[in-house]
């Protein structure tokens, strides 16, 4: 008998392939989800509906970012924010409480125990909602020309009688 390697060489090749069976299989598959959608976002973008609903959310949504950027940046720069922070750590501080400052985007969280202030910039100006724990207390805007003490003090009244032991 006599001893090819080619023939040697193709039933090695047949065997990887019968063996690698299953993962030819699975990256076909996966090439076909991904040429489906590939296909459909294509569609999609040739749809004259869609393309007109996704530039007016855009516009709207930058349209509002712009209505609201003096705003934030009075809020994030202004003396009211300072002076804010500034009563709202003396306070917490005469009653044993550290006060927490987060910016979430453009968002300002004051927290202090269970208690948050949060003051969110809109259109119209900021908006303060107290909430303790998950639930919101009230809201009401804010007027950053104010006095920023009246603020934390209503916001962290009640916190005094609370760290008090009971008689």
């Amino acid at each position: 008998m006599v001893h090819c390697p080619a023939a040697f060489k193709n039933a090695t090749l047949l065997q990887k392939l019968a063996d690698n069976r299953s993962e030819v299989v699975s990256v076909g598959f996966l090439d076909n989800i991904e040429n489906d959608l590939k296909a459909m976002e294509a569609r999609q973008e040739h749809d004259p509906h869609e393309t007109r609903k996704q530039r007016e959310k855009r516009e709207s949504e930058r349209s509002a970012a712009a209505a609201i950027a003096p705003v934030a940046d009075e809020l994030r720069n202004g003396k009211f924010t300072e002076a804010l922070l500034d009563h709202a750590v003396r306070i917490g501080h005469a009653v044993r409480t550290k006060v927490h400052m987060t910016w979430l985007g453009k968002t300002l969280r004051l927290q202090a125990r269970d208690r948050r202030l949060d003051l969110e910039p809109t259109g119209k100006g900021v908006i303060a909602h107290f909430r303790e724990g998950d639930q919101e207390v009230s809201s009401e805007p804010v007027d950053l020309k104010g006095n920023a003490r009246e603020l934390a003090e209503r916001w962290l009244a009640g916190i005094a009688s609370k760290s008090e032991p009971a008689t």
